[in-house]
């Protein structure tokens, strides 16, 4: 009987582990399912010049028809915990501190005080109109305020948006990402019934909540960027202490509790950007140029490959099905997180131009802040943590479909009309200064390409040399033409002159670059001097950063020469 026993527990257990091994097969099929998914729909959207998250979602929306192909995890323990904290991590790597600091104030104006009225007020007309209980409408307004604009700070670049309404737009989303989740927190706990809800408690619990984030990730983020980057020469060995500084930083402050008169846990998401930041604004400076170009290429991929997932997941996560049945909801969500953007952004605008004349918010730039308040992973993760044990089933799905609806009508919409509505308020004009320097140099170029076409003819004895001669010439005062207005077009547009010659200097050092590399694995140089040219390289492209972040903060009026910061012996 024993003997029965055993082998039927064996295999029960191996019925179970084979199980387990089923599902990780199928978990891991499709994440690489789509990745690959990501890496095609990308490679579409930048040719068609779509932003390629809100591709990403839209093609998730119809992924269903692929079945159990893409059945995976969406919990929002995977987002938070596994996607968000990269997100941040790479957003506030290359987000420069000065800049920052010099609008810092209307940043935490938008950030602290509208997320605090966004949460009160969609709270209020949520329970007013879809009647669901006051707990759960302000889990709903804080939710909802934590905007992600992932979606159009890659169109900034693309776009020739000021810098400074870049930081504005991701500064106010790395705050009110913080601040939004530590509301959300309050009105979860407020629901639970487990502790009485005060206004003193709430504003207690908030500054010490985000004091210990920011403080455990300055703490980190420091002594990984005065030991680790400072000290060790090894670009993957501090690529990978960058990795575990963005995720242990989060994880830190979430499982670090302290009792103050109860237990509370600091903020991850607040410690991720503080850390993010340190490393970024000075861990960046210590280590070497090597180790930059490094850290920078792996976090751009990191980023690429989570927001990918993120957006993807995105658009698995919502059902068409279920927002048409919660029409009247969703359309009320989306009209409140409109309106009130429109009022907060103006208004609290407003405050902070008058309370720095200095750096006021002129009106496009707060249009553009409207517009481009997206909301996306952080909303989408916290209202998946919201389950039956909190609120009634039907409330929950409310809650659900409601964010969705958000979600999709800001991606969608929003995200794709972006880019016209900043053209229409003049924000892209350095767009159509460049198209009119590239189409001069493009004609040079089909010029030059059919004057040596006819030089060749000529001496091929295709054409008689009179008749190839004067074609020739013919090119040739096409070209001298061009070339007069590319030349007049940059004595009214100096800094595309510049830009111009940055872009070859660099798009020399790359070639350089890759000769090395086929020189190297073709056996005609040591490993070691390849190493050595390799750090010359990447002395030379830390020098044309330098002068191109010179010459953005200070333009001078002219630019000429074709310096970059190294010596005649290449910095040797």
């Amino acid at each position: 009987m024993t003997l029965v026993m055993s082998g039927a527990g064996a295999a029960i257990l191996a019925a179970e582990e084979g199980e387990q091994l089923s599902r990780f097969v199928a978990q891991e099929s499709a994440v690489v399912f789509l990745l690959a998914i990501a890496a095609l729909v990308t490679v579409i959207a930048s040719r068609l010049r779509f932003p390629f998250t809100v591709a990403l979602v839209v093609v998730g929306l119809f992924a269903s028809v692929l079945g159990e192909l893409v059945a995976v995890d969406i919990s929002a323990e995977v987002i938070l915990f596994l996607l968000v904290p990269p997100l941040l991590f790479e957003a506030t790597l290359n987000l420069p501190w000065p800049k920052l600091r010099a609008d810092l104030f209307p940043i935490l104006m938008f950030a602290l005080i509208g997320t605090a009225v966004g949460t009160l007020a969609i709270g209020a007309l949520v329970h007013w109109t879809v009647a669901v209980p006051w707990t759960a409408a302000f889990a709903f307004g804080a939710l909802i305020s934590a905007t992600d604009p992932v979606a159009v700070i890659a169109l900034f670049k693309t776009l020739g948006a000021p810098k400074r309404l870049a930081i504005l737009v991701e500064g106010e989303s790395l705050f009110n990402d913080a601040v939004a989740v530590v509301a959300f927190g309050l009105a979860v706990t407020a629901a639970a019934g487990s502790e009485p809800f005060t206004l003193g408690n709430a504003i207690n619990d908030f500054l010490v909540v985000s004091a210990g984030g920011l403080g455990i990730g300055l703490i980190l983020g420091y002594l990984v960027s005065s030991v680790f980057l400072a000290r060790v020469d090894d670009p993957l060995v501090e690529t990978s202490i960058t990795l575990a500084l963005a995720y242990g930083s989060f994880l830190l402050a979430e499982e670090f509790g302290i009792v103050v008169g109860r237990e509370l846990h600091f903020s991850g998401i607040l410690a991720v950007v503080a850390s993010g930041l340190m490393v970024g604004n000075v861990g960046m400076h210590n280590t070497s140029p090597s180790t930059r170009l490094t850290l920078d290429n792996f976090w751009e991929l990191l980023t690429f490959l989570v927001n990918s997932m993120v957006f993807l997941v995105i658009g698995l996560a919502i059902s068409l099905e279920d927002l048409a049945d919660h029409f009247v909801p969703v359309v009320v969500a989306i009209i409140g997180v409109l309106v009130l953007r429109i009022l907060l952004i103006h208004a609290l605008a407003a405050i902070a131009s008058w309370a720095q004349p200095s750096r006021r918010v002129p009106g496009p730039y707060r249009n553009v802040m409207i517009w481009a308040g997206l909301r996306g992973a952080i909303s989408l993760a916290l209202v998946l943590t919201v389950d039956n044990t909190i609120f009634d089933d039907e409330t929950v799905t409310t809650l659900q479909i409601m964010t969705y609806g958000v979600v999709l009508f800001t991606l969608l919409i929003q995200g794709t009309t972006i880019s016209v509505f900043m053209e229409r308020l003049g924000l892209t004009s350095k767009i159509d200064t460049e198209l009119t320097q590239q189409r001069h140099q493009a004609r040079i170029y089909m010029s030059r390409a059919g004057q040596s076409e006819m030089a060749r003819l000529g001496a091929d004895g295709v054409l008689f040399n009179d008749m190839a001669t004067s074609l020739g010439r013919t090119y040739q005062r096409a070209i001298n033409d061009e070339s007069a207005r590319l030349r007049s077009h940059f004595s009214g547009h100096p800094e595309l002159e510049v830009s111009m010659l940055l872009q070859a200097r660099r798009d020399a050092l790359v070639v350089e670059r890759s000769a090395l590399n086929e020189i190297l694995f073709s056996g005609l140089i040591d490993s070691q001097v390849a190493h050595d040219l390799t750090i010359e390289l990447d002395n030379r492209m830390a020098a044309l950063d330098l002068l191109e972040e010179r010459w953005e903060s200070d333009p001078l009026p002219t630019f000429s020469g074709t310096d970059d910061g190294e010596s005649d012996n290449h910095g040797r």
